[in-house]
């Protein structure tokens, strides 16, 4: 079991494309991670701080109509509050045409699959008004940089960005014996959610070697992260706890409360042996299958270990592992897959992809959430579930058929003949069940939508 083309493209990419080749080998796949991000330069997305500014207006916005003094002013208030709201969510349904097209017509698939492992690995969310806008931007601050380098980086990079922090309510926690704490109307108090989600989900993992002492140490060595709407993220050391703090055994901060006991913090928890293991078996899960070969997990282990945290070590020992190439069907696509493959596959090209927020949401972001997969907000901090019975239930099963029946024609008009479109779609390895299905079909529509509902595609 070795390297096959259309395989690499199928589960470790965004599937097959009738017009871009599928990579040639391992190298050929880690040499476009680490080279330039072309797909995202073509299909921009907007960072935080357009989001912030988008909830600055607004509020100042609402804040004139209440003061308005008659009702002219409040008429003219009120129509700037309508503007800017449909003005940002406009930006937002921009963003996830581009991330559909990224998955369309980029040249480095994997990338792609990254970013959003990662970006679930780091799941963060806005939980209410504009803010619940801002995970596209969040991912590609936070984590699409850092996806070909180290994992301490992301890891900085995701404790310091603005979503994450109003997410776990960090930017609100506040040390006991802080400045702040001591004056009047001092807030919440002190949140340990960021802290132990570090802990748990984004490093050692939930059966880790640390105890609820190490929580409340890191806990309180984070209080100061925060950020404004006008400014973004910045280090508030009136709220922050004073004095030296243990997290896992190791000393951090001092009477001073500064950033940078933080971020070495991130550094040695990014390099805790259970780290390590925990990133491991995780990608190996997401990218081969729900019982990865034992083997394969110790090879990216000993990668992570020895590469200082590096991330592209970790992938190629990955790659390169016979287990990553075992023959037949790997994950059930998550429906951000399954939808990706197969705009790609139907060679979508832009001005196929709906840029209203209207049409998207009925082709699309619609029929995802009855596939059990609403646009980045899964359940809770711990991202979408990995098993494949997740995603197999029969409403969502259902969905599916329904999405791949429909969809496409609606989509793009002049659908490939079936008879070619499962070659495209599922390689050499395609099903002679399913190349009979095409054939048989009575229409064209009728043809792509049995391939794209057929087991084969549904599964990396």
């Amino acid at each position: 079991m070795g390297f096959e083309p259309a395989r690499a493209a199928i589960r470790f990419g965004c599937g097959l494309s009738p017009r871009i080749a599928p990579p040639r080998d391992v190298d050929a796949m880690l040499s476009a991670l680490e080279g330039p991000d072309r797909v995202a330069e073509r299909f921009p997305i907007d960072r935080i701080a357009v989001v912030l500014g988008a909830q600055q207006a607004i509020r100042k916005a609402g804040k004139t109509r209440r003061k308005a003094q008659n009702d002219a002013e409040r008429e003219v208030a009120a129509h700037r509050l309508r503007n800017l709201r449909k003005d940002i969510r406009t930006q937002a349904a921009g963003w996830m045409r581009h991330t559909l097209l990224r998955r369309a017509l980029t040249e480095d698939g994997f990338r792609e699959r990254l970013a959003h492992f990662w970006a679930d690995h780091f799941t963060a969310q806005g939980r209410n008004g504009i803010m619940r806008l801002g995970y596209l931007p969040y991912v590609e601050d936070a984590i699409r940089p850092h996806v070909a380098g180290r994992f301490a980086d992301m890891l900085k990079a995701v404790v310091r960005h603005p979503l994450m922090l109003a997410y776990l309510d960090q930017h609100v926690s506040i040390g006991p014996n802080s400045p702040r704490a001591k004056r009047k109307k001092a807030g919440k108090g002190i949140n340990e959610n960021l802290a132990r989600e570090l802990i748990e989900l984004h490093t050692l993992g939930v059966s880790g070697p640390y105890t609820q002492q190490d929580v409340r140490g890191l806990t309180e060595l984070l209080t100061g992260l925060s950020f404004r709407a006008d400014t973004g993220f910045g280090f508030r050391a009136d709220m922050a706890e004073p004095g030296v703090k243990q997290v896992l055994g190791r000393r951090y901060g001092g009477e001073a409360p500064a950033l940078e006991p933080i971020l070495q913090a991130m550094e040695d928890l990014a390099m805790h042996p259970a780290t390590a293991e925990h990133l491991a078996r995780k990608l190996a899960v997401h990218f081969v299958g729900d019982a990865p070969d034992p083997d394969m997990i110790e090879a990216m282990r000993q990668a992570y270990v020895a590469g200082g945290g590096a991330l592209v070590p970790v992938y190629r020992a990955m790659l390169e592992h016979p287990g990553a190439w075992a023959p037949g069907l790997g994950n059930v696509k998550q429906p951000i897959d399954l939808v990706g493959s197969a705009l790609r596959a139907l060679d979508i090209v832009p001005r196929h992809v709906p840029g209203r927020v209207s049409p998207l949401r009925k082709h699309v972001l619609g029929p995802m959430i009855l596939m059990g997969q609403s646009w980045g907000t899964p359940a809770g901090p711990d991202g979408w579930p990995e098993a494949d019975a997740e995603w197999i239930t029969p409403q969502r099963m259902a969905a599916r058929l329904q999405w791949a029946m429909t969809v496409p024609f609606a989509l793009k008009r002049l659908l490939p003949d079936p008879r070619e479109f499962v070659e495209t779609a599922l390689g050499p390895e395609a099903p002679e069940t399913v190349r009979f299905a095409a054939k048989a079909a009575e229409t064209r529509a009728e043809g792509v939508g049995l391939v794209l509902a057929s087991p084969a595609f549904q599964r990396m």
